[in-house]
């Protein structure tokens, strides 16, 4: 049976250009897509850009172009991004395309069959720059009399109009019972337990369209009526895989295995979301895990500060997959984290460099110079060289679990466990002053370091593709034995190595 594996990123808002908030939980999606593969997976990775709504419409207004226009500029930018940062997805969609809108004209239509949707009036507070709407207890009023959103700071609106509603206020006690019968279906803890205050709290019907804008889906038999922007941004995670129709090849893999979020939209992706589903009588994501933030230098970004950093900037001064690494390294994915200058070069020097980078080149080089540039066969193994080839060996099952955990911070640490051990080995066994006195034990330990060197870049693949493939390469393994289930087969004896170059070089500032 095949194992099949649906991971998304948010489809991004194209009122900006992308910056590394939005490479972060891209390059995350990919790792997760990657590794998946690697497992034998057959893997669905999707992500793409959200294109409709009131600031779409004004933003390309005050540009002079149509909304269109507008988006197919952004929304290739967005793409350009990932397709610099590496990023190996299956599909890009955009909610402008033929196929979303069909898709979510026919939830609606579902949605409505069950009379969870009614024409009302709505009077509100509304914010245009979250696409979000507010009661009273979410704002702050600022001096002056100006109310913004609490937690989000953008400004709020009021706003009256007739407007379709969903009977969101109906499904409280059967979202608490899906979360408490699928209790990992919401990551992270604070995430979830934020999700299941509100929902305890009471939930009230929501807004799902507006009239005083055009740019948007119309409504079905109400053309006057656009869907609410959430309503069409969610709805791309089913149009992908075929909604509605489903026979379509990719069907097979909703439910979702994990939607990657921000934090500050996980109540539409797990609350709204989840409600609309189950009201059209499919089945919700298995999995929503939210990311946190990352500040730079202990400001979060803002266009004001002028410290938006731009992702393929950064990959350009220290690297792509020196990039990718920190990212993930750095920081819990939940938690929110700091770009630091130095905290990069850390990561680089110390780590890539010093750890993993002078572990192998150490190694292959003492093979290219004191074995012909042969890989050593195995021999007798002593308590040591086991105890470091059963940690390499229990690496896979590790990085797993915290794959599907989506904890990457922990996965690396596993991995480092083993590199540090990895150093601490050849230190202790000293293979350079056995060349003389134990010419065979020498072949031992070097052999037992490419094994473990092995296991641990094939676990790095997905973290850092381009620099790990030249690693696999001058480590002998072929292209076709770089799976985790390839871990099973030994390297042939005596396979001759490439002369080791290094991989990861140190960082040194310009002058």
């Amino acid at each position: 049976m095949t194992k099949r594996f649906y991971v998304s990123t948010p489809i991004y808002y194209v009122n900006g250009a992308p910056h590394i908030g939005h490479a972060y939980t891209t390059i995350a999606a990919d790792v997760l897509a990657r590794f998946k593969r690697l497992d034998g997976y057959d893997v669905f990775f999707l992500t793409g850009t959200d294109e409709h709504g009131q600031k779409v419409e004004q933003a390309a207004a005050a540009a002079g172009v149509a909304p269109q226009a507008y988006v197919d500029r952004i929304s290739q930018d967005f793409r350009d991004m990932a397709d610099a940062m590496g990023v190996s997805y299956d599909d890009w969609i955009r909610t402008t395309e033929q196929r979303h809108i069909e898709s979510c004209t026919e939830l609606w239509k579902r949605i409505e069959a069950t009379g969870d949707i009614y024409l009302g009036h709505y009077e509100g507070w509304y914010s245009v720059r979250d696409e979000a709407f507010y009661d009273e207890d979410e704002l702050v009023t600022l001096p002056g009399g100006t109310k913004i959103a609490a937690k989000s700071k953008a400004p709020v609106e009021w706003v009256k109009e007739p407007s379709y509603f969903f009977r969101l206020s109906a499904w409280g006690d059967r979202l608490l019972r899906f979360y408490e019968e699928n209790p990992d279906a919401l990551a992270p803890s604070s995430s979830k337990n934020e999700i299941l205050s509100f929902i305890r709290g009471g939930l009230r019907d929501l807004s799902v369209s507006r009239t005083t804008f055009s740019w948007g889906i119309p409504v079905p038999g109400a053309p006057d009526h656009v869907m609410y922007v959430w309503l069409d941004a969610l709805t791309n995670y089913i149009t992908a895989v075929g909604f509605p129709d489903t026979a379509a090849p990719r069907w097979d893999f909703w439910p979702a295995d994990v939607h990657l979020v921000g934090k500050d939209i996980i109540r539409f992706h797990a609350v709204y979301w989840h409600a609309f589903l189950m009201s059209a009588g499919l089945e919700p994501p298995k999995r929503v895990s939210s990311n946190g933030w990352w500040v730079v230098d202990g400001e979060k970004m803002s266009k004001s500060l002028g410290n938006v950093v731009e992702p393929r900037a950064l990959a350009k001064t220290f690297g792509l997959d020196q990039i990718r690494y920190f990212l993930l390294r750095e920081k819990p994915f939940g938690a929110d984290g700091s770009l630091n200058h130095q905290a990069i070069i850390s990561r680089m020097n110390v780590e890539l460099a010093n750890d993993l980078g002078n572990l192998a080149q150490r190694s292959l080089s003492l093979i290219a110079k004191n074995c012909d540039g042969k890989l050593p066969g195995r021999g007798p193994a002593t308590a040591e060289d086991t105890a470091l080839l059963d940690a390499a060996n229990a690496l896979p099952d590790l990085v797993r679990l915290n794959m599907d955990r989506q904890t990457f911070h922990e996965a690396l640490e596993d991995i480092w466990k083993v590199i540090r051990s990895a150093n601490a080995y050849i230190d202790h066994q000293a293979p350079w002053a056995l060349k003389k006195t134990d010419p065979i034990r020498m072949a031992v330990v070097l052999r037992v370091l490419v094994d473990t060197m092995r296991v641990v870049a094939t676990l790095l693949q997905p973290f850092m593709p381009v620099s790990i493939g030249r690693m696999m390469d001058q480590l002998g393994v072929p292209l076709e034995s770089r799976s985790l289930a390839a871990l099973a087969a030994p390297l042939a004896d005596g396979t001759s190595l490439p002369t080791p170059q290094g991989v990861f070089p140190r960082y040194v500032e310009p002058a």
